[in-house]
């Protein structure tokens, strides 16, 4: 139709359409460009590049300036014209979450290889419980000593943190298999050097779970995708207790029970070399806001009271955790429970608390009480360490039992909470900082407790003989110091400083955005 046969409103319909395309056409080159620049992967960028993934250095209107109308990307025009933005998650992210589960749970389910038959083990290896305590020690120091690279390497993105753990677990695997090839009897240093191996593992993916959810998951999922990945790794725990002293009834039977987890870890890490690297588009604001440099992140951190309120107890609790998983058979052996009774009191630990925290983890993420769950929890964890001071002497199942199930639920259902809350507060530092440490701070209590609680056994002519009961007290004393931190939180004049800063940065823009899921 001729230009003059157009009615006023035709014609500027038409200059709208074409000035949009324009605009389109304009976008989509300068779009391809950054593209070219950061990756040569339709996946969103190769993982050594030297820019971390999920951080442009621009802002969110020029990145819906370059999108266009990118009817394929999700675009749809700047928010400054008031135009949607369109989001998209990807169902790809399920099969990132499912491996990292996987290697949470065998990281783990490695740690506890001797733990749970540190008597067959000690036999076997010719040496005392002691040296096998050490062993499960010498696992949290060598986390201790690599999460600096960890978090160089997660700042970069997930997927070379992935790929790094699986070769450090497969080797620190097979050099224990090395020098557990005789029925007849190993060699401890084998044991030794590839538990060390496995703890170096560890940081690449235990504090993995808060960036890859901030990366792939919006804030309605996220604190249930970190819930899931980070307690899959006590939930490995629970599995070597319950299994191991099924696969060891006697010294010779060591040999097969670390042959097994060998194969078992062997399967768990080959996927992770197909795990994509990172969503081809952002899946919300928070994931594509800018993130501090590591520099500047230390300096926020090592400022904000708190973050270390939360960082302290967080950090004691977890080394807690894993000093009484590691001595638990040795706290509750002494009274007449067998080994077997001993795996199911740790079984009942972990599985307890990973329904606890199954329930309590999607309110969580609905209900962003964040603050509320944690003064919640932390006085049942204080309270459940002082009342278990006094259950291995009942000599009977229900006691202990009932408290580690309490203890197991307090203490899971906080682990996400605490981790997701940390990130809230020092937003926009990228997450693997803050829980890298947090995890690094567990893994350094988590030694120095098992070394000082071992030191506390009493001896040979004890009523029982080597009973824990000092240590149980040692325990209970600190998590009741430690108690009142984090209820400190927002109190004093500070309730400015407990603002969910990434909820908010979503917020600021979530009505004019638009969600969708994309395979």
């Amino acid at each position: 139709m001729p230009d003059d046969e157009k009615t006023p409103e035709e014609q500027e319909r038409e200059q709208q359409q074409q000035q949009k395309k324009k605009k389109g056409q304009q976008g989509s080159r300068r779009f391809l460009d950054s593209i070219t620049t950061m990756s040569d992967d339709a996946a969103g960028g190769r993982f050594w590049r030297k820019q971390k993934l999920g951080s442009r250095d621009y802002s969110l209107e020029e990145r819906n300036a370059e999108a266009g109308d990118g009817e394929g990307r999700g675009g749809g025009g700047s928010i400054n014209e008031g135009v949607s933005t369109e989001y998209r998650t990807y169902k790809r992210r399920w099969f990132g979450l499912a491996q990292l589960t996987l290697m949470n749970i065998i990281v783990s389910w490695d740690w506890m290889t001797f733990a749970p038959v540190a008597s067959h083990a000690a036999s076997y290896y010719d040496v005392n419980e002691s040296t096998i305590n050490w062993i499960s020690t010498a696992f949290f120091l060598a986390f201790v000593a690599v999460f600096p690279i960890s978090i160089a390497i997660l700042h970069r993105g997930p997927k070379l943190a992935f790929m790094t753990a699986a070769v450090l677990i497969l080797i620190g695997n097979w050099i224990r298999y090395a020098g557990a090839t005789k029925k007849s009897g190993g060699n401890v240093a084998h044991a030794m050097a590839g538990e060390i191996v496995i703890g170096f593992a560890q940081p690449f993916i235990l504090a993995a779970p808060t960036r890859y959810s901030d990366l792939w998951f919006t804030n309605r999922g996220r604190v249930a995708a970190t819930a899931l990945t980070s307690l899959a790794n006590p939930f490995g725990a629970a599995l070597g207790q319950l299994i191991t002293p099924l696969w060891v009834s006697k010294p010779s039977d060591v040999s097969n029970m670390v042959l097994y987890v060998s194969i078992l870890s062997t399967v768990c890490c080959v996927p992770a070399f197909f795990v994509p690297a990172k969503p081809p588009t952002p899946v919300g604001p928070a994931s594509e806001t800018p993130k501090l440099s590591l520099r500047a992140s230390v300096g926020v951190i090592s400022s904000s009271l708190e973050i270390w309120l939360l960082l302290i107890p967080f950090s004691i609790y977890v080394g807690f955790f894993n000093s009484i998983s590691t001595l638990l058979n040795q706290m509750l052996n002494p009274y007449g429970f067998s080994d077997d009774e001993a795996g199911i009191g740790g079984a009942i630990l972990i599985v307890v608390g990973l329904i606890a925290s199954a329930i309590s983890s999607p309110i969580i993420d609905r209900t962003k009480s964040f603050l509320f769950a944690i003064k919640l929890l932390v006085p049942a964890i204080g309270i459940s360490y002082l009342v278990f001071i006094w259950m291995p002497q009942t000599r009977d199942l229900a006691g202990p039992y009932v408290v580690l199930a309490i203890l197991g639920a307090s203490s899971f259902a906080l682990v996400p909470v605490a981790l997701e809350y940390l990130i809230e507060l020092s937003h926009p530092l990228s997450p693997e900082v803050t829980s890298t440490i947090a995890w690094a701070g567990g893994q350094l209590f988590g030694a120095i407790f098992t070394i000082i609680s071992d030191a506390l056994i009493e001896g040979p002519n004890a009523n029982p003989p080597k009973h824990m009961k000092r240590a149980l007290v040692f325990q209970a004393v600190i998590a009741l110091v430690v108690m009142p931190i984090p209820l400190c939180l927002g109190l004093f004049g500070r309730q400015d400083k407990i603002a969910l800063r990434r909820i908010h940065s979503d917020e600021e823009v979530r009505p004019r955005t638009v969600v969708t899921t994309n395979p």
